[in-house]
C-alpha cells in the first residue's frame, strides 16, 4: 500500500489511521515527555506503584528509594511564580539536561525529609557529575532534586547516598539509567 504523505489513510481492520513517518515520530515524542511528566508527578505523589513496577525502586536498610528522570524543559515550563520554575538555580534549557528526583520512605512507610542527599550521575566507563540533591517542597510532600546533563543514549550509573539524622552511614542505591 502507498501512503500519500499528506493524507492518512483507514486501514482495512479496525478503522485506524496509517500515519505518516514523520507524524509516527512527533507522536512518539510527545507520549515520552507525557509519559516523563506523568512519573514526576507519581514521585512527587508518593508513586510507589509505578516505580516499583518499572525499576526505579530500592530497598537499602529498610530504606524505600525510588527515583526518576525527567526532561529539564518540563521544569522551565511552569509559570514565572512557580517554585519549580527557580529551584535548583533554575531550569537549564539545554537538550541534554533533566531533572533527577528522589523520594526517600522509612519503613513504617513515611516520607523522609530531613536527610542529606547526594547523587553521582555516570555514563558507564566515564567519571561522573557529584551533586546535592535539594529538598523540594511541592504541595505537602518533599522529595530530593537537581539537573544533571546526560549527554550520550547512556546507560548511566545513577548512585544515589542519603544521610539521615542520626545514622551512622549513608543508605547507598545504584541505579542503571537509559535515555529513551
Amino acid at each position: 500500500m502507498v501512503v500519500d504523505k499528506e493524507t492518512a489513510f483507514k486501514t482495512e481492520r479496525g478503522g485506524g489511521t496509517i500515519r505518516p513517518e514523520k507524524e509516527n515520530i512527533m507522536l512518539r515524542k510527545l507520549l515520552q515527555k507525557r509519559h516523563a511528566f506523568v512519573l514526576a508527578l507519581g514521585l512527587a505523589a508518593a508513586g510507589t506503584a509505578l516505580a516499583a513496577e518499572t525499576g526505579l525502586h530500592q530497598v537499602v536498610d529498610g530504606i524505600d528509594v525510588y527515583y526518576g528522570v525527567l526532561p529539564a524543559k518540563v521544569a522551565g515550563k511552569h509559570q514565572p511564580t512557580h517554585e519549580e520554575k527557580t529551584m535548583h538555580g533554575g531550569a537549564p534549557s539545554g537538550k541534554n539536561d533533566y531533572h533527577l528526583l528522589v523520594a526517600l520512605f522509612d519503613k513504617s512507610g513515611a516520607r523522609i525529609t530531613d536527610a542529606q542527599v547526594k547523587a553521582t550521575v555516570a555514563e558507564l566507563g566515564m567519571a561522573g557529575t557529584l551533586r546535592k540533591l535539594e529538598p523540594m517542597r511541592i504541595e505537602d510532600t518533599v522529595s530530593f532534586g537537581n539537573y544533571f546533563a546526560l549527554h550520550g543514549e547512556g546507560p548511566y550509573r545513577i548512585t544515589i547516598e542519603a544521610q539521615l539524622p542520626g545514622a551512622a552511614r549513608p543508605v547507598e542505591a545504584v541505579f542503571e539509567y537509559r535515555r529513551r
